[in-house]
């Protein structure tokens, strides 16, 4: 049975067009079922049905409920779309609002997140900057599944960047973006053709 995929929005989506991309030219069995943004405005949401997938807004400015208030909702459409805890891959793609415990929960390692780090090094914001200002040599990036705390879940894929002398938190950007959208892709390939297991923190490759 091929996977549902779920991909949340802010922006540019660029992330997400990668992962679209490599479903068609890679033939990666998963069905992309639907792109949620929290923004209108958001960029991907044209770029998402271009590709012909289906797309949804739940704006979250002005929002008056809590985070699992909001959470029910994109529950809500995941439903619309018969994705469930059972059946899904939720990719969080440039999605710029924390999920609530319970949604995770509901969805345990089934909701993939990228950071622009080789984490456990330098989690939260402004990753970028913080490798520059420590001195470290490399830097990159990790897709790693959700869990309650701050980009901690289990790791899945990393790629590796070479910090330069006169790089800047701009430049080291985008050079890390160019490697999130391999390794975004790899992770996706991964799970969807079920070649991963996860034991507690562990994500072991299976032959």
């Amino acid at each position: 049975m091929l996977l549902k995929l779920a991909i949340l929005i802010s922006g540019r989506g660029s992330n997400m067009k990668a992962i679209l991309d490599a479903i068609k030219k890679q033939n990666i069995p998963i069905k992309p079922m639907v792109v949620i943004s929290n923004k209108p405005t958001a960029m991907g949401l044209k770029i998402a049905r271009k590709i012909g997938v289906q797309t949804e807004i739940i704006e979250s400015k002005g929002f008056q409920g809590n985070r699992w208030e909001y959470d029910k909702k994109i529950m809500h459409i995941l439903n619309k779309y018969e994705i469930t805890p059972k059946n899904s891959l939720i990719c969080l793609a440039g999605f710029m609002r924390i999920l609530s415990p319970e949604f995770i929960k509901k969805f345990k390692n089934r909701i993939l997140n990228i950071h622009p780090s080789i984490l456990p090094a330098f989690p939260g914001l402004d990753a970028q900057r913080q490798a520059i200002e420590s001195g470290v040599s490399h830097s990159g990036c990790t897709v790693h599944f959700v869990d309650e705390g701050v980009d901690t879940g289990p790791i899945i894929v990393q790629e590796t960047v070479k910090i330069k002398n006169d790089d800047t938190e701009e430049t080291l950007s985008k050079r890390i973006l160019t490697k999130e959208h391999k390794a975004y892709v790899k992770a996706v390939k991964l799970i969807a053709e079920k070649k991963i297991n996860v034991t507690g923190r562990k994500v072991k490759f299976l032959a």
